[in-house]
């Protein structure tokens, strides 16, 4: 197949995706581990079934008892869990890893799903939100039923997904608030490997360890990920870190705080964004970016145990008060250098990119409707879910690669028979004797799906994407059966 050489890593990044839906399929799941050859099978055509009606139920997939009951004792098998599942696509975001070039952001981040059901037991809790009235007619809490994912992405730095390098699924057998918690214990004192933000590190070391190239990888988290304890995880296997910072720790000498050190730094340079405010108008924001290396210690009651550590902290807040939006203001820390103002934009945009990860959550519970199955049990749930995440990066992947590489040949992601189909389907204005790349045949696709395409539009997003995936398919599947049935 021939190539545009002119584009960067990107290209190589995503030459090991295969250039037909069937090959693509095969390359995800070839790698998988599963305890049984026939389990193994089975998730092929599982997998296949469920692409081919993304956002539909399990039945209406497989279309037969046979082939529903099949998935369901699949999906329900002791010998199958959400790592059998990912243990291919894992290896596949690996080559892709290795195919590029350049640092690789993996994001983290945690994503709730939510299910209604008689016996939420079965599932776990997950809080709680709202309430009911009892029958005494006093409102009581609702507790909410469900699972929590944490997961780590891959992308480069032009914001093209590669594919998962971790997942942790995990219920609650009851739900017990933070609040709750520090008035019988102090935080602090609790090892972290009892705390549920452990599965911060458990994810930075098995995504470092699967690469194998712990310099190229940068992990980026919210406030959420701003644990001592990763930034000396990080330090010990050899990889770097990016965090929105919430705990203002002591520094220096430990008589003072990083917020008073920063304080005391002036403004290093401006930076101008495009923001949008309540109502939808864009607007152009100017930034204040200040950064300093800095001397920060470790929680008192951990001293002991951790060491000082010596990382980069930028302030970027916003000049001026807005009147109709809250101001904007990130407080980054790092293990990187920051020597200059654009070494702060590049690390201000790196963690702009981690807005991705919850784009491909969204696609999970939006496109694959993750939230809407009615299995009963966790496990069940996990096995599901893993596999939907699998489509949801296809989707993802499918979205970025039209706006990262639109010049590129629309053979990295269709078949001729589909390239065909679509210059049947959407016409072409102007003719021309020149291949049409990528760009164009994916907004033919997004066409399908509901979009416009107007020359004021955007570039398609991931809804009509997959819409528009969803009908190519059931075009090309009655046009394969009509061609067999004249032929």
């Amino acid at each position: 197949m021939t190539r545009n050489r002119e584009s960067s890593y990107q290209q190589d990044s995503v030459c090991q995706v295969a250039t037909d839906e069937d090959t693509w399929l095969d390359h995800e799941v070839s790698e998988c581990c599963f305890q049984d050859e026939r389990l193994g099978k089975r998730f092929r055509i599982l997998l296949e079934r469920l692409w081919g009606s993304m956002g539909q139920s399990i039945p209406f997939a497989c279309q037969d008892w046979a082939n529903t009951k099949a998935a369901y004792r699949f999906l329900a098998n002791d010998r199958v869990s959400e790592q059998d599942i990912l243990s291919g696509h894992f290896q596949a975001t690996r080559e892709r890893f290795a195919s590029s070039e350049g640092p690789v952001l993996v994001l983290q981040d945690t994503t709730t799903f939510s299910y209604q059901r008689d016996r939420p037991e079965l599932i776990g809790f997950t809080g709680k939100c709202g309430s009911v009235k009892d029958d005494d007619r006093r409102r009581t809490p609702l507790t909410v039923c469900g699972m929590l994912m944490h997961s780590s992405l891959a992308v480069t730095t032009q914001g093209v997904p590669l594919g998962l390098a971790a997942v942790k699924f995990w219920t609650r057998s009851k739900f017990k608030g933070c609040n709750a918690l520090k008035k019988t214990i102090n935080p602090t004192r609790v090892p972290i490997e009892e705390k549920e933000s452990y599965r911060w590190l458990q994810n930075l070391r098995e995504s470092t360890e699967l690469f194998g190239d712990p310099q190229r990888c940068v992990h980026i988290g919210d406030r959420e990920s701003d644990i001592y304890e990763l930034f000396c995880t990080a330090q010990d296997v050899g990889t770097h870190f990016l965090v929105r910072t919430c705990v203002d720790r002591l520094a220096g000498n430990g008589e003072h705080t990083i917020a008073d050190e920063m304080d005391e730094v002036c403004i290093k340079g401006l930076h101008r964004v495009q923001t949008t405010d309540n109502r939808g108008r864009v607007a152009e924001a100017v930034l204040e970016i200040r950064y300093r290396r800095i001397s920060v210690l470790p929680p008192i009651g951990k001293q002991s145990r951790y060491p000082a550590l010596r990382l980069t902290v930028i302030h970027a807040q916003e000049r001026t008060e807005p009147i109709d939006r809250q101001r904007i203001e990130w407080k980054l820390i790092t293990d990187l250098p920051v020597t200059s103002r654009q070494d702060a934009i590049e690390k201000l945009d790196w963690y702009a990119m981690r807005w991705k990860i919850e784009t491909f959550h969204k696609i999970l519970k939006s496109g694959c409707k993750a939230e809407e199955s009615r299995l009963r049990t966790a496990d069940r749930l996990a096995n599901l879910v893993s596999i939907f995440c699998i489509l949801s990066w296809r989707i993802f992947w499918v979205t970025m690669i039209n706006r990262a590489m639109p010049d590129a040949p629309p053979e990295l992601v269709l078949t001729q028979a589909e390239i065909k189909l679509l210059d049947h389907l959407v016409k072409d204005s102007k003719r021309s004797s020149q291949a049409l790349p990528i760009s164009r045949y994916l907004t033919k696709i997004a066409q399908l799906g509901g979009y416009l395409a107007r020359a004021s539009d955007p570039p398609p997003g991931n809804t009509v994407m997959w819409r528009g995936l969803c009908r190519l398919m059931d075009i090309q599947f009655g046009f394969s059966l009509a061609t067999n049935n004249c032929g």
